[in-house]
């Protein structure tokens, strides 16, 4: 469909340069208000390199409803009938566990969120960072000691709750600031991103931290080099993540990770 004619101008025949720019204003005006009639028009892209890596913590999947606890309790009492009892009464008394006080922390801190389900489900969107050596080395956390005293075996490489909104690579830089952070050099440009190095995948399963409460853990993997580690196994004191007084205050109960245990192993003896 072919748009409208031109409305009339003012002055149907411009004779001085003034009459001519008025015509061509009006024109102007006119058609850059018209709607493109175009069903397909042409798009222009920059040519600047678009990299998965950028991609953002999402706002957790679409089918996810977002609760606001005012205090750990209001968050128990909702919790309480939603799990079975034996599951639940395990969260901060079996070892290795998390308490009540520690999950409302990470929803208060936007790393987790709660479906309105019977049981609920959390999503956790986590960036796994593979820290490399030039011995072709993986870096993996053998254990953790939490601060209630309990040892948690991890087995696992360098991860983190990313933050809502979080790009991959701030995440990355928090991670290593937060869990090695303690034994490298400050203010120094340390952490070295492998490129073409990221992927992702969703793994559904119970978390280990809350039994009873079903998992989806939203992973983005990256391979890193971090400079400053020491060759041979080693130990690292968490970093304070919350910056949040009133949130450290609220939450002196919560189980939280004190000492992260750390050794390198050969990176063909871990499964991607």
């Amino acid at each position: 469909m072919s748009p409208p004619p031109p409305p009339s101008l003012t002055k149907p025949h411009p004779t001085s340069l003034s009459d001519l720019i008025f015509s061509a204003f009006s024109l102007f005006l006119f058609y850059s208000s018209t709607p493109n009639s175009n069903p397909n028009p042409k798009r222009r892209f920059f040519k600047f390199p678009i990299m998965p890596l950028t991609t953002t913590a999402s706002n957790k999947i679409s089918t996810t409803n977002h609760h606001h606890f005012a205090t750990p309790q209001s968050l128990s009492d909702w919790l309480r009938p939603r799990l079975p009892s034996d599951s639940f009464a395990a969260w901060g008394t079996t070892p290795g566990t998390k308490n009540i006080h520690s999950l409302w922390l990470e929803l208060a801190d936007g790393e987790t969120s709660l479906a309105d389900s019977t049981p609920p489900v959390r999503t956790v969107e986590v960036v796994v960072v593979r820290v490399r050596d030039h011995k072709n080395r993986i870096l993996i956390e053998s254990h953790q000691q939490l601060s209630n005293g309990d040892v948690r075996n991890r087995s696992r490489p360098l991860s983190e709750k990313m933050k809502p909104g979080e790009t991959v690579e701030a995440a990355v830089v928090r991670a290593v600031k937060e869990e090695l952070g303690s034994i490298l050099e400050k203010d120094e440009e340390f952490v070295r991103i492998v490129p073409d190095s990221y992927s992702s995948k969703v793994e559904e399963r119970v978390s280990v931290s809350y039994p009873g409460l079903p998992a989806c853990y939203i992973l983005h993997t990256v391979d890193a080099f971090v400079d400053g580690l020491p060759e041979g196994e080693f130990c690292t004191q968490e970093q304070d993540e919350y910056q949040n007084l009133d949130e450290k205050e609220r939450c002196e109960l919560a189980v939280s990770c004190k000492k992260h245990f750390w050794k390198w192993v050969d990176s063909n003896a871990i499964s991607s």
